[in-house]
């Protein structure tokens, strides 16, 4: 029996070409014959006959490296293994304990404040209106803004560990500008409720209606995503290849830029942008919002009217002064390569204090809240009281 070989006719190239060698006449490859038995027989050889004028090269895309796929590998392990070092407000183990213990005793005002409106005003059949629903918002964006940083601030600061993952980096970029500017939102539409009741009020229950209402709650927290998703994918877009350090007890976008050693910033600067545009629609919102009110109240004839109206407008003008001046000093100013004691107090007063003061503002300006209030704990004394008995 005979075997025959066919000729190779594909020759690879170092660039990872196919060439077919070009042929001017015919190429005559002789089989190889081979027999178990013995040699074959004259009949039984077979000749292969190719003939071809010309071969054009086949071009295929080169494939990647073993290398090549290695690098890529450990690039994405190395990113998703980064850590960022954040900067303690002092290198004392005693004074780290001292803010520790300290700042968890605000965080626990903070949460329980914005926790007991959310219960009062969901429990409270007379506070189910516009605007107590709105303000219900405000606490639970509260609770979850002050939660995303304040936290981990406490950990690091009882445990003596000034680092953070990646990934946990990313949640506090996206998680603190998602609850701002959702938060941003519904202050103006708070601002637009108080302007509706105060300078429309017949047609106030009719405008203000709970669809309406649940749809601005709605539009808010997109809007805030949105910004969160952009701002977040803005700045973990550019590269860290130095100091991974931030002037900063918590990830935010100017104390990750300071760091980074990108050159281009185009996609967080079209997110800024966007930002500003937003900022200054709901700024001008409120203001011509409250220019009405003003001067509605001033041409109200009873003063127990005009009372009443600057009562619920206060603590409203109070929370967007704050939230403001504080968010705009603490975003204007420039970054520190080694912050001072007053750029931790700015951050402070930007990043805690609205949410905590939030409720003491509302609880002690509002007869509403406090009898709310009042009337729960009678009930639940009384309830105690009864079962004692």
């Amino acid at each position: 029996m005979c075997l025959l070989g066919v000729a190779v006719t594909h020759i690879w190239s170092g660039a990872g070409q196919v060439v077919e060698p070009a042929v001017s006449g015919e190429l005559w490859v002789q089989a190889l014959l081979q027999s178990r038995a013995g040699p074959c027989t004259s009949g039984e050889h077979t000749l292969l006959v190719q003939s071809k004028a010309q071969w054009e090269p086949v071009t295929r895309p080169p494939s990647p490296s073993l290398h090549q796929v290695h690098s890529m590998a450990a690039t994405a392990n190395h990113t998703v293994g980064m850590e960022f070092y954040l900067t303690p407000f002092s290198e004392a183990h005693e004074l780290q304990l001292a803010h520790g213990f300290l700042f968890l005793l605000i965080y626990l005002v903070a949460l329980v404040g914005n926790l007991l409106i959310i219960v009062l005003v969901t429990v409270d059949q007379c506070l189910h209106t516009p605007m107590y629903f709105f303000l219900k918002n405000l606490s639970l964006l509260d609770a979850c803004l002050v939660s995303v940083t304040v936290p981990n601030f406490i950990v690091s600061s009882l445990c003596h560990r000034s680092t953070i993952s990646f990934p946990g980096c990313v949640s506090q970029v996206l998680l603190v500008i998602q609850f701002a500017g959702a938060e941003l939102f519904t202050l103006t539409a708070m601002s637009y409720d108080r302007y509706m009741a105060i300078c429309h009020p017949l047609h106030y229950d009719v405008i203000m209606n709970r669809r309406v209402c649940v749809r601005m709650v709605a539009v808010s927290w997109f809007l805030g995503g949105i910004f969160g998703v952009l701002y977040s994918a803005g700045t973990f877009s550019l590269s860290f290849c130095g100091s991974r350090k931030l002037p900063q007890f918590f990830c935010d976008v100017p104390s990750l830029l300071k760091i980074s050693c990108s050159k281009s910033h185009v996609t967080i600067d079209v997110s800024v942008v966007f930002g500003v545009i937003y900022a200054l629609f709901c700024v001008v919102s409120i203001g011509f919002s409250y220019v009405y009110i003003f001067k509605t109240v001033t041409r109200m004839p009873s003063s127990q009217g005009r009372s009443r109206a600057f009562s619920t407008c206060t603590p409203h003008l109070i929370v967007v002064t704050t939230f403001f001046v504080t968010g705009v000093t603490a975003y204007l100013k420039p970054v520190p390569e080694s912050p001072h004691p007053v750029d931790f107090l700015v951050s402070v007063l930007y990043s805690v204090m609205p949410p905590s003061l939030n409720p003491v503002i509302y609880s002690l300006r509002n007869k509403d809240i406090k009898a709310s209030l009042w009337k729960i704990l009678w009930k639940l004394c009384h309830k105690y009281c009864r079962g004692k008995l």
